[in-house]
């Protein structure tokens, strides 16, 4: 009898040894890398910028939410895409398109936010508005095709859509565009950010080389700025839309890296 639990004893401190030690450590780690993936589309747009994406970014293992941004206001923008960020259930990679740079750059503080990938964006640094970005550098041809109505919303009109937004997607496609954009207030092009939070946070930045909306040069400053990992792809202002396997690509790298 004290010969089994003699046994008993030693199989049982053998176990407990072996759960804590670098074995049983492994086991229990959590994998590298990100699995929530937060999308925030920009001006003139909604949820739907990314609909070629999801399903890629979905066979890669990820988790999505496309925020629906009201356009309405800066700050009610930021909060749209925290109250987005708060239903994952860990770490969160925050992608920004064109406006959504600035959206992203706010809210990325949150402290879920493990990354932030920019995708032919605005980067402000800290205190900057979409006006104090883009100032510096001369205006992008589709900036001249910007409407706005009399209750200070932005629209960008079909000729900004089909030769400066979009130009590289089928007829069909652009003109999809211009009738299901979001306005877009004006008053949110000049409500300054906080603290930029890639200045704590690892940053991807996708460029569009015929981007006519975000200018190469503006585009190309901010990538060196931010430290981002930056890829340039001979696309529109919409790479995500135009080029979606590449853009793909990159935020499931960009999501196994962190």
């Amino acid at each position: 009898m004290s010969t089994i639990k003699q046994i008993v004893t030693a199989t049982v401190l053998t176990a407990a040894t072996a759960s804590s030690g670098p074995a049983g450590a492994q086991t229990t780690s959590v994998p590298k890398g990100v699995k929530n993936i937060v999308l925030v589309h920009g001006a003139f747009a909604d949820g739907s910028s990314w609909a070629k994406i999801i399903p890629g970014l979905h066979a890669g293992g990820l988790n999505i939410i496309a925020v629906q941004n009201p356009l309405t206001s800066f700050e009610e923008d930021v909060a749209a895409t925290k109250r987005a960020i708060a239903l994952m259930d860990g770490p969160v990679l925050l992608v920004g398109h064109s406006y959504g740079g600035m959206v992203v750059t706010e809210a990325g503080n949150d402290p879920k936010v493990a990354g932030l990938v920019y995708v032919c964006a605005l980067v402000p640094n800290d205190g900057q508005s979409v006006v104090d970005v883009t100032q510096a550098f001369p205006p992008a041809p589709g900036s001249a095709e910007f409407r706005q109505d009399a209750s200070g919303f932005l629209s960008l009109s079909p000729k900004g859509i089909h030769e400066h937004f979009a130009q590289d997607l089928p007829a069909e496609e652009r003109q999809v565009l211009v009738a299901t954009q979001t306005p877009w207030a004006a008053k949110a092009t000049l409500t300054k950010i906080s603290t930029a939070a890639w200045k704590t946070r690892p940053s991807w930045f996708i460029i569009g080389t015929d981007d006519q909306m975000v200018p190469l040069e503006l585009a190309r400053a901010e990538a060196k700025m931010i430290n981002a990992k930056k890829t340039e792809l001979k696309a529109s202002h919409v790479p995500m839309v135009s080029m979606p396997d590449k853009v793909t690509e990159i935020i499931i790298n960009a999501a196994k890296e962190l």
